[in-house]
Formats: structure tokens, sequence, C-alpha cells
């Protein structure tokens, strides 16, 4: 009965991915990054255009990679690679930040240890360099999870949180987007060819887990719309237990399908079901699969069923850094200690630096 009850779980998650898993050795530390997913198209883009991206992305890479290597932790690893993303205008974060209808950049950002589940969340902040120390802050240093707007940045004063003025936010190329859609009374989908959005998930040495997400949210906000990007479970979640996942996109689905929780539940089920049964064995044979991919892949799946769009990056306890997108393409990279490093841009790429197969 045990063996049947495994059999029809495994087998259900395995529907949308190989079950073949490249033979490596584990790495001691592991991470990814995204800079967003949308509608991106290989013959916009000049190869001027797409060195930058790439170089912007490598350089958050490093960052977070540095701090894995020396023995950092990953929730100090995912930080590293998101502030410079957040200071880059390339990217819908921080100082590239969308404009809102009433021509604001408002910022959120949320973070999330999986050692204990601690987390930390602040949304509509105009004023926050680094919304994602802020988020961190509230994590460390409030009894609060989630704070807000006015409030959020009177906790950041008494945090000594970098501040910035409204005009370091504000980029030519985010100010166009938003009177091109006023002008020709167009949506937020229509002016934004990506979700901006940046992330990055860990592994560190000590076998601990971290995820954080940072944006600027839609262009032409109204109503004080709040995203998923600092919605706990559903733009991200960490559980040393099962995964870290950082999403990107069409936020209403993401929030609707709670992407990041659900993909870590289903892994932890999977897991638990695979100890339970036989004495442990089929846990080992469950480590040779690629089951994280199908599971990520299949909530995906259900974002599209649904009408949304974006991707997500995870990393699990085993150290494999992952991607699954239903986009044309997510700006993305990852590294471990094995010698992984690259980054992409398009679906289908190999990505720049490789030195192993992508997954994805």
């Amino acid at each position: 009965m045990k063996k049947a009850m495994f059999a029809a779980l495994a087998a259900l998650f395995a529907l949308s991915a190989p079950l073949a898993a490249e033979n490596h050795d584990k790495p001691e530390w592991s991470i990814a990054i995204h800079g967003g997913a949308g509608t991106l198209d290989p013959t916009m883009m000049t190869p001027e255009r797409r060195a930058e991206y790439e170089a912007a992305l490598q350089q958050a890479l490093a960052a977070g990679a540095k701090v894995l290597a020396s023995g950092g932790s990953a929730m100090d690893a995912v930080k590293a690679a998101i502030i410079p993303m957040e200071d880059s205008p390339l990217f819908n974060a921080g100082k590239g930040a969308v404009f809102t209808w009433e021509g604001k950049n408002e910022l959120d950002a949320s973070i999330m240890d999986g050692r204990d589940r601690s987390a930390g969340a602040v949304t509509g902040v105009t004023t926050i360099k680094n919304p994602i120390l802020l988020a961190d802050a509230v994590r460390t240093e409030s009894e609060h999870v989630f704070l807000m707007g006015e409030g959020a940045e009177q906790f950041a004063a008494t945090q000594d949180i970098e501040t910035a003025p409204p005009e370091y936010f504000a980029t030519p190329a985010r100010r166009e987007s938003l009177e091109r859609m006023k002008a020709e009374a167009l949506s937020a989908l229509d002016v934004d060819t990506k979700f901006g959005t940046v992330g990055a998930v860990a592994l560190d040495m000590e076998g601990n887990l971290a995820a954080g997400t940072s944006t600027g949210g839609m262009t032409g906000k109204r109503w004080g719309r709040i995203g998923d990007a600092p919605v706990i479970g559903a733009g991200t979640y960490a559980d040393n237990r099962s995964c870290a996942v950082s999403a990107t996109g069409w936020g209403e689905y993401f929030i609707r399908v709670g992407v990041a929780q659900e993909i870590c539940t289903r892994l932890r089920m999977l897991k638990a079901q695979a100890a339970f049964a036989s004495g442990g064995q089929h846990r080992e044979w469950l480590d040779q699969q690629d089951y994280a991919q199908g599971i990520s892949d299949a909530v995906m799946a259900e974002v599209k069923q649904l009408g949304g769009d974006g991707g997500v990056i995870l990393v699990t306890p085993e150290g494999h850094a992952l991607f699954s997108f239903n986009t044309t393409g997510m700006y993305r990279g990852r590294a471990d200690s094995t010698g992984m490093s690259e980054v992409a841009i398009f679906g289908g790429d190999v990505e720049a630096g490789a030195s192993n197969t992508p997954d994805h």
C-alpha cells in the first residue's frame, strides 16, 4: 500500500519533467538569481544591450557567490545579490522602479530565512534605497513580518536604513513607459515587455536556505495595488525542509496560486512520502531524480492555466539551482561550489559562461 501511494505521488509530480538527473557531486553551496521574466524578443535586443544585462546579472551573481564561497550565510548572500540589481536602472526594483499612475516610484520587498521561517516584508515605500535591507530589518528588529508605506519608513528611520530622494529612483525609460501608457490607453502589460522584479535564492555551507525578492510593481499601478513580491508564500518562501523560491511575474496570479509556498510544500510532501515508504529506500531513489524541476514546472503551468505569466528560481537542500518560466524569457543566473557559473536571458539560451548543461 505504501509503495503504491508513493508511486502514484511520484508519477504525478514527474509528469512535466524528465526523471533522469545529472550525476554530479553535491554542491557545498548554491545560488540562483533573476531579474524579471516576460515577453522577450531576441530580435529586439541589440548585442550591446544584451551584454549590458548579462554583465549586470553576472555582477549580482558574483556578489552572492562570493559570500557563500567564503562561508557566509544564505541570508547574507541573498542580500548581496539583490542589492546590485536594486542599484541598477536596468531592473524594476530600487533605482529602476516603474512609476505608479500618480508618477511615483513605490517599492516592495520581502526576505525569508529557511532555518526558522522568519520573514520580513515591506510595501509602498518611496525613499528606501535598498528595500531588501529594510525587509530584513523588519524580520530581525521587529516583532512583525509586513510593514507598509509611511509606517515602514518610520521604522526604517529607527534602523539607520539608507534613504534616497524621489529623483534617485526616477529613470527616463520608466517615465516614458507611463506617459505612453496614459497617452495610448495601454495596459501595464502593453508597455512592459517584462516583469523586472529581482530576486535571489541560496543554500549555504551550513545547509541553510534563504530567499528574497524586490520590485517596483507594475507600470501605472493604482489604488495601492500590491503584487506578489512582498507577499510571503506568493513571491518569496524559504524552508530548510524543502526549498527556497523567489518569483517574478503577474502578481495577482502568483498570489492566487501561492506559488512560492506551493512549490516548497509539494517538495516537502514528496520527500516525506519517500522517507515513509519502504524504510527510506525510495528517498535514495528520489535523490537521483529531477523532481524539483517537475514540481516547479507543474506549478507554473497552473499559473499559465489561470492566465498568468512569469517565472521562478529555486534552490533545494541538495544544492540544485533551478529555473521555471512560462514566458519567452527570464533574466537569470546561477552558480555553485562545483564551478558552475552562468547567466541567460531568453528561453532556450545556453547560459553565458556556462560550465554545465542548463536545466531549462
